[in-house]
């Protein structure tokens, strides 16, 4: 009974909020796992006549299987969401997840790389292959822009702007940004396409994509993650190490600087300001150990 809304709700989510189909199926599946439970129950109820007490019982459902509280967090959002869709159109007349809340999480603080363990890192690339001179390319725009590895694999030849010194990326939920890029980001990408990607035949598609394998087609997250943690292991860097880190120290770096933070979050990409406030988190740890490190009477 459910499955008319689901469709309309998957064509909102397309149409109105122009998320990404990752991001579509994402928030199906929370829906997939309400609807699942609710046919456990004798009568199962329509979404006008789903209560908020089914749902706080359905929340220690999910709690009983085992997921994470970053997971039933997730879920509880995706159903949030689902009902705001309902809500706008009609659907039901009252929001039953109003009062729903999620259950705490404990906010880790991502691992980062000292500028100079970033160097380190980047100078561990074998030049002399034509691979080493796409991944000094890639890492090099990675730490400069901050990306996401999925922006970074994305990353279109028309999305470059490198005579102005900007990109142009494509985030989540299909958001673009404009994006400054380093000098040496710049220079490297240039490199690459002039004595690399020349030489390749892109596969049908993927013609614009800048980073390409071997084959000419666009490179895997999976790759990326690969080809960081063996050059970390390379340099000696005793680290959990991936794209991401790349993003939190470059997030990292620029707020220890001083960095507005609203410039930060644009950069970022974050739709949320709070989302960046985790840097301040960060800068205020980095201010205690500079006291503790260089400050006579800290500890007095």
């Amino acid at each position: 009974m459910w499955e008319p809304y689901k469709k309309g709700y998957k064509a909102w989510l397309q149409l109105e909020r122009s998320l990404s189909d990752h991001s579509v199926a994402a928030y199906g599946r929370d829906i997939d796992l309400l609807t699942r439970y609710l046919q456990l129950q004798p009568s199962p109820p329509t979404p006008e006549q789903l209560s908020a007490e089914t749902l706080r019982l359905f929340i220690h459902w999910i709690n009983e299987l085992g997921l994470s509280a970053s997971s039933q967090s997730r879920i509880i959002s995706g159903i949030k969401s689902f009902f705001r869709y309902c809500v706008l159109e009609q659907i039901v007349s009252t929001d039953p997840t109003t009062l729903l809340e999620a259950p705490k999480q404990k906010r880790i603080l991502p691992d980062t790389l000292s500028f100079e363990e970033i160097e380190s890192l980047i100078a561990a690339i074998d030049l002399s292959t034509p691979e080493g001179t796409r991944n000094k390319a890639m890492l090099e725009t990675l730490y400069s822009c901050g990306l996401r590895v999925s922006e970074l694999i994305g990353l279109k030849v028309s999305q470059l702007y490198l005579d102005l010194d900007y990109i142009r990326v494509r985030g989540k939920g299909d958001k673009e940004r404009l994006v400054p890029i380093g000098k040496e980001a710049a220079h490297h990408i240039k490199l690459y396409r002039e004595q690399i990607r020349v030489h390749q035949s892109p596969v049908k598609g993927m013609e614009d994509i800048l980073f390409l394998n071997k084959r000419g087609a666009a490179l895997s997250r999976v790759m990326i993650f690969y080809i960081i943690r063996a050059l970390a292991k390379k340099a000696g860097i005793n680290k959990a190490v991936s794209p991401h880190t790349f993003r939190h120290s470059f997030a990292t770096h620029l707020v220890e600087g001083g960095a507005d933070l609203r410039a930060v979050q644009e950069m970022l990409g974050h739709a949320s300001i709070t989302t960046t406030e985790i840097y301040t988190h960060l800068d205020r740890d980095f201010l205690r150990k500079t006291l503790e490190q260089f400050h006579p009477g800290f500890k007095r």
